[in-house]
Parts: structure tokens; sequence; C-alpha cells
């Protein structure tokens, strides 16, 4: 593989003139931060807080991967994602992406590969995804979901996800990132 070419060169951070938090929750914070700009303006910038997550492509052990559909409030659809969530203070991605598995699928993985992480909403938040295929995944109980979790688990074909990509029907920022990084990787 190829060497891929080296990042930009690292700006000047911003200067913070001010700090203060306009919404706080166990579940997500809202930031505000007055910074200093390289022209000496005072700037405001919104910043969600989020804590660090994990999203797992799981494989069987003939290939097949399974998803989820699930429902989501915010905007009220239901589609097609990979199981995900947040890490728990102080757990590894790792261990975190098992439990995540196993709670919202109830497959249980052999083994597991990191993927490259990103940033799914850089310009608004440091909130950090972590992604990982999980190999040679075997039902291992009912999944365990939590009250607001609506959800159905199904097994698709390496041709049918690629198929949900190509149509534009994996509409979750999470599982069609991971989706493609899992597809580069397994070429």
């Amino acid at each position: 593989m190829a060497r891929p070419p080296d990042n930009p060169p690292p700006f000047p951070p911003f200067g913070v003139h001010k700090r203060a938090h306009v919404y706080q929750s166990p579940w997500c914070n809202l930031r505000r931060d007055e910074v200093v700009l390289p022209s000496g303006k005072l700037q405001e910038y919104h910043v969600f807080e989020i804590g660090p997550a994990t999203v797992i492509v799981p494989i069987l052990k003939d290939g097949r991967v399974v998803m989820i559909g699930q429902y989501r409030y915010p905007h009220g659809k239901t589609h097609w994602e990979l199981p995900a969530g947040r890490l728990n203070a102080g757990e590894a991605a790792d261990v975190a992406a098992k439990r995540e598995l196993l709670e919202e699928t109830g497959y249980r993985a052999g083994r597991l590969q990191e993927l490259p992480g990103f940033y799914p909403t850089n310009g608004i938040s440091d909130h950090f995804a972590h992604p990982f295929i999980a190999y040679d995944c075997e039902w291992a109980q009912e999944p365990e979901l939590e009250d607001a979790e609506q959800l159905v688990v199904r097994v698709f074909t390496r041709t049918e996800v690629e198929a949900l990509l190509d149509g534009g029907r994996i509409e979750d920022g999470f599982a069609a990132i991971a989706l493609m990084y899992w597809l580069r990787a397994t070429v």
C-alpha cells in the first residue's frame, strides 16, 4: 500500500478569551467559546461536547455482515446502521466495541481489527469514533436494548451491503464510513 500524503502543516490554535457551558447533561454538553482569531478579532464558537464512541462492522464466519435497522428520534426515521455506542468512562475502545456488539445484536466477536478513526462532526465537536471490524462473529444471546432503543437485527451479504451504500440507503455517517473502510480493507 502506498504511503498516504502528510496532513497539512498545523495552524496555531485560536486563543480562548472566554469559555462557558450553555447546557450540560449526562449525554452531551453545549459550550460557548469566545476565541481570539489571528487578526485579533473575537469570534463566538459553539462546541458540542460528546464523549468518544465506537462503531463495529460485524462479520460472520461465512462473510455476511450483521446490521441493525434502528429508529432515530431526532429525524424520525428507521434505517440500516451498524452497532455503535459511546465508551464508558475509562473504557478502552475495543472493550466498548465488544460490549456494544453484544448488547445491540446478541453477537460476540471472535477477533477485532481496528480501522482508522474519524471525527464525524469536526466543525462543531471533538467527538471521535473508533471503528472496528469484528470477525468470526457468533450469536450468543438476545440483544440487551436500552429503553429508547428500537431495532431489528438482520444479516446481509457483501453484495447487499455494497448495494445499500451505492443506493444511498446507509444514511448514518458512522455506518457509511466504517463500511467503506471495511470494503477498502477487504478488496
